[in-house]
């Protein structure tokens, strides 16, 4: 497995090894003590997939006080998947960082707590999967818009299909302090 960082601190990515012949491939997808060994040093406890069409926009969402960290990968299509450092205290706070997960580079992302996560379909259909550190707790998701200004992420779609809740998700500035970390 390949581990490579990226310019904000914590978050990670992963490239497993794949053994491939003419009847298709095999690959690990997890294995905790390679992981750990990597730095995801969690306990991960629940598994979540989700299918999209072309343009869909996911994000940017988190949770908080019952964070949640994310190894997620896509098993059909490709993504632009996204990362926004939601640290108060870190250098790189309020800074992104994108990158393509797709069925054919089998790349995975390691998502820790303290990041708000978010991704747009570029294929016409995707399978994504996100390996959870701790169980999904509606009362304590978070999100901000998806084209907040003073981010700037620069996604690859001009016109998203957004969530209801993601259409009407407030400022990143807009956020209460608590729900940062």
């Amino acid at each position: 497995m390949n581990v490579l960082t990226c310019e904000l601190a914590g978050p990670l990515i992963f490239e497993p090894k794949v053994f491939g012949d003419n009847r298709g491939f095999f690959l690990e997808s997890w294995n905790r003590q390679r992981y750990r060994d990597a730095g995801v040093t969690y306990d991960l406890v629940q598994d979540n997939f989700s299918r999209s069409c072309r343009g869909t926009l996911r994000g940017m969402h988190w949770q908080n006080p019952q964070p949640q960290g994310k190894l997620v990968s896509v098993w059909d299509g490709e993504v632009w998947d996204v990362v926004v450092d939601i640290r108060r205290a870190s250098p790189t706070y309020g800074s992104w960082f994108g990158l393509s997960l797709s069925a054919d580079n089998k790349r995975q992302f390691w998502v820790p707590p303290g990041f708000a996560h978010g991704f747009v379909v570029l294929s016409d259909a995707a399978l994504f999967h996100y390996k959870c550190t701790d169980y999904y707790s509606p009362k304590d998701e978070v999100g901000f818009r998806w084209d907040d200004p003073t981010v700037g992420i620069k996604w690859p779609v001009a016109q998203p299909i957004l969530s209801p809740r993601d259409a009407a998700a407030p400022l990143f500035r807009d956020i209460p302090v608590e729900k940062l970390f």
